[in-house]
């Protein structure tokens, strides 16, 4: 394989791993503040391309507009899930919670799949990010640059949000050691429904940025939910920062398995099983993952 094809793959993984990172962090900073174990995220990452779709072909509404729109709609919806739902199983064992979310990711996929079909729908980038850019070895579409570049910055903004302010702090302490925290004085209740509908929000971001690159569909978060969860344990649970570093892994992993071939055998159409080879060896070595704690694991 020739030099521009690599670079072609890697740059195509980066552009998985960026999604895998966005996403799993809001994977991440649910699990890790709220204890929920989410399977709806998928379904809240179809409705954030689903939001951006609907809000061009309705209402003519940009995407720089739907960027925003989108997400903080189906941050909303997230919040309201919480505070009606998920919020009366918090005192028993996750599990029920986990059930109560795999039955949402069902329900709101097989609705979407009623409503508008099984077909995928195509959503154009805006003009000033279509065409290619020169990358060197190769040339690259321009909107797939912008979209790694721009979930990495989220990323960042996010890590720093949770981890270097104030703000951060308070959210932490809220949800690690409510007990504590109210004996300071600090209202818990009030900041969990908003912890909950970021982490959504983020899901249906990537959803809005992935909607240029994929097609939008129903099906598309039950494609990658289970995807989200191997980079969630191989970065360490609820850890931000491994949130990130893995779903890079995860997406290069993924390109390199179209890149190698070993004795002619094709390691592209085993993708799934690479990432999935690549927790257990993680696991291996690190029982709490990358970056987690030992109590986390």
């Amino acid at each position: 394989m020739n030099g521009t094809l690599i670079a072609i793959q890697v740059f195509d993984g980066l552009v998985k791993g960026s999604f895998y990172a966005l996403l799993s962090l809001g994977l991440a900073v649910i699990f890790g503040m709220l204890r929920v174990v989410n399977f709806a995220h998928g379904a809240f990452y179809m409705l954030g391309a689903f939001g951006a779709w609907l809000l061009a072909q309705q209402w003519q509404v940009p995407f720089w507009a739907a960027i925003v729109l989108a997400p903080l709609g189906v941050g909303l919806l997230g919040m309201a899930l919480e505070r009606t739902l998920i919020r009366r199983l918090s005192h028993l064992d996750p599990l029920y919670n986990f059930l109560l979310t795999f039955g949402v990711a069902l329900a709101v996929q097989d609705a979407m799949r009623l409503k508008y079909g099984i077909q995928g729908k195509p959503y154009m980038p805006p003009e000033q990010l279509r065409g290619v850019t020169d990358i060197g070895p190769a040339f690259y579409p321009t909107y797939r640059i912008f979209a790694i570049v721009f979930a990495l910055a989220v990323c960042l903004l996010v890590w720093y949000l949770i981890e270097r302010t104030r703000l951060g702090m308070i959210v932490r302490a809220a949800t690690e050691r409510p007990d504590l925290t109210r004996a300071l004085g600090v209202n818990v209740d009030r900041w969990v429904t908003p912890v909950f509908g970021f982490g959504v929000a983020l899901a249906a971001l990537g959803g809005v940025i992935a909607a240029p690159v994929y097609q939008v569909t129903p099906v598309m978060g039950a494609d990658i939910i289970i995807i989200l969860f191997a980079v969630v344990v191989i970065g360490g649970l609820g850890s931000i920062a491994g949130a990130v570093v893995a779903g890079l892994l995860v997406g290069l992993i993924a390109a390199a398995g179209q890149i190698i071939e070993i004795g002619g055998f094709d390691l592209g159409r085993y993708e799934n099983a690479l990432i999935f080879v690549a927790m257990a060896i993680v696991l291996l070595a690190r029982p709490a993952g990358l970056f987690g704690h030992a109590e986390a694991g």
